[in-house]
């Protein structure tokens, strides 16, 4: 490990500060924007819940664990599934419940320790899983990238997402220094500004917009009603299941380029449970499930600037950000198929680093046993498969997948025991904007 610049309790000085802290906003900003609008839940929401997950996860984690965290990409499917069963109060409870998840986990490694959970989610699963995640949402990206606001085919609306596309792979491949660090965020710049000079931005609304502006918050027993149902439990549910795999992957690669063990100090428990708080605390205002962000991870090893400090100034700027109505009303006056064309990217991006998963850990896919649980995971999860127990209950999708996965990972013969060393093995040291998150 290098010399750090600002070791993790540093403080800067004030310009120092506002600068470094600017760029993981910028490093998250695009991505964390992007989920909210997929589902249709305010921008506002999602920066302001950003920032107060932030700040709860660097409290739990004693101030020691320089993470940010965003929106996560992961339970995109699942939300927009429970807003159709139950409205936006469903999705939100939902999203409580996978945070408790976290929650009971952490509790459970701080007694029996982690190796566990890599026993019950082995590549072979998670893998899997993943890929599902990412081709499950295919079809909303291109239906968003061609057609027009009326759900018509339209190769103007076609031309600027594929515009916006190439810009982000652009970045993505070929950009240098920060620039090299927020691809989403310069593709979905460039897509704008194509997108304004043929004429299909609107900016009606940023006119009138106030400068100060309260959310959009969705808060329990006043805006829906708390109904926990079973059926939006197993939507929820199985995905915190997947991105608890992707949450100890980034400890592990934030402790290498740290310098610091933080599965012991100050533990994966902690971490896990801070990662859970953060996704409550959104749920209960209204925002998106949180998850670590490896963008941020990659802003820490570019910069070698680790204080938390510079982490919690980037989660002030983003609550006050939520404040602020022109902001906002400039997020949403960003036209549908500059997301389309990020979308197709990012989603494809999702599904190949489950590939990229099975790949590193060398999966066999010569012993039937592996053939068998990722062809059914895959099958079942991109086909929508469902069972249907009542007429209001059903366990559908992504979430299907992931337990029929678990259950036939521990029931078919010759499963081989985490180690310490293949748990290792299996984590996915590259920090780019291309995880689950």
């Amino acid at each position: 490990m290098n010399k750090p610049i600002l070791d993790i309790n540093d403080v800067p000085n004030k310009v120092q500060w506002v600068t470094l802290s600017l760029q993981h906003l910028f490093a998250m900003f695009g991505a964390t924007i992007l989920v909210p609008y997929l589902v249709g839940l305010s921008p506002a929401i999602a920066l302001l819940s950003s920032g107060l997950a932030t700040l709860a996860f660097l409290i739990i984690t004693k101030w020691q664990v320089p993470a940010y965290l965003g929106s996560s990409f992961a339970f995109i499917a699942p939300i927009i599934a429970a807003k159709a069963a139950g409205g936006p109060g469903a999705a939100m409870i939902g999203s409580f419940m996978a945070g408790l998840v976290y929650g009971i986990v952490a509790l459970v490694i701080k007694k029996a320790g982690y190796r566990w959970i890599m026993n019950l989610l082995p590549p072979i699963v998670v893998g899997p899983v993943i890929i599902v995640i990412g081709l499950a949402l295919a079809g909303t990206a291109v239906d968003m990238a061609m057609n027009n606001p009326d759900g018509e085919y339209s190769l103007l609306h076609f031309s600027v997402a594929l515009v916006t596309l190439i810009a982000t792979i652009i970045f993505n491949l070929y950009a240098k220094g920060m620039l090299s660090l927020i691809p989403i965020l310069a593709g979905i710049i460039v897509g704008y500004i194509y997108a304004f000079t043929v004429g299909i931005v609107d900016f009606s609304l940023v006119r009138e917009a106030s400068w100060f502006e309260m959310p959009d918050f969705i808060i329990p027993f006043v805006d829906y009603e708390v109904n926990v149902t079973l059926d939006i439990a197993l939507l929820m549910v199985p995905v915190a299941i997947v991105t608890l795999s992707e949450h100890i992957g980034h400890q592990l690669v934030l402790s290498k380029i740290v310098g610091r063990d933080y599965i012991k100090e100050p533990g994966l428990h902690r971490s896990i449970l801070g990662d859970g708080m953060g996704t409550m605390i959104s749920a209960l205002i209204g925002g998106p499930p949180k998850t670590t962000y490896g963008e941020n991870i990659g802003v820490l090893a570019m910069t070698k600037v680790y204080s938390v400090y510079v982490v919690a100034g980037a989660a002030v700027i983003a609550i006050i950000f939520g404040f602020v109505g022109k902001v906002t009303a400039l997020i949403s006056s960003i036209p549908t198929p500059v997301m389309g064309g990020v979308s197709i990217l990012l989603f494809g991006i999702i599904a190949s680093s489950g590939l990229r998963m099975l790949v590193d850990s060398k999966i066999d896919f010569g012993n039937n046993r592996n053939l068998v649980i990722s062809s059914v995971i895959l099958v079942v999860g991109i086909g929508g498969a469902f069972i249907k127990v009542t007429e209001g209950f059903q366990i559908q999708g992504m979430a299907l997948a992931a337990i029929i996965g678990i259950l036939l990972n521990l029931i078919l013969p010759g499963r081989e025991m985490a180690s310490d060393s293949m748990f290792e093995e299996t984590v996915n040291d590259k920090q780019d904007n291309n995880d689950v998150a």
